[in-house]
């Protein structure tokens, strides 16, 4: 930034206070765009700054959408995976997500699903994989029990407390 050099302008008797010093730094922010500038010789602080009016541009607002005619059609009841949004009051424990990341039902993409709806697990069982940061995580069974319901999809990516299997019994 090139700021040019002016002769130092000369004291007046205001109150002590520099006038032309004062003028001096309002140059310097008309010639370099600054808002404000400050300036400290011995006891004396002086601070100059100049307001920006920015206009405001003209407010828009989107169109509200239009209310749909007819009733939309219940939903319908689908085994595994089910939506975790449309899960409401099943009987069970739900085992819940540890952590943000991605959900595998399977060891490897060739393998089977670690379980099904139905099958009988035990304490520690591995249920499924949620992979966060390159590691993957067993999510193991609680207790012993039956599997109700596994609530996500494979590969499907999971939220913090997100329920992931159903259990029973």
């Amino acid at each position: 930034m090139a700021v040019s050099k002016t002769p130092a302008p000369k004291p007046s008797k205001d109150d002590g206070i520099d006038t032309g010093l004062v003028r001096s730094l309002a140059d310097i922010l008309k010639e370099t765009g600054l808002t404000e500038i400050e300036v400290e010789r011995g006891e004396l602080r002086i601070r100059v700054a100049r307001e920006l009016t920015v206009a405001a541009g003209p407010v828009t607002y989107a169109a509200a959408p239009a209310a749909p005619a007819a009733p939309a059609p219940a939903p319908v009841a689908v085994s595994m995976p089910s939506d975790p949004a449309t899960i409401v009051a099943k009987a069970g424990e739900q085992v819940k997500s540890p952590m943000v990341g991605t959900a595998y039902l399977k060891p490897s993409p060739e393998a089977g699903n670690f379980v099904q709806p139905g099958d009988a697990v035990k304490k520690g069982q591995t249920l499924l994989i949620v992979e966060a940061m390159k590691t993957m995580n067993p999510i193991q069974a609680p207790r012993d029990g039956v599997v109700v319901e596994v609530l996500v999809g494979d590969a499907q990516p999971v939220e913090f407390g997100e329920p992931l299997v159903l259990l029973e019994g």
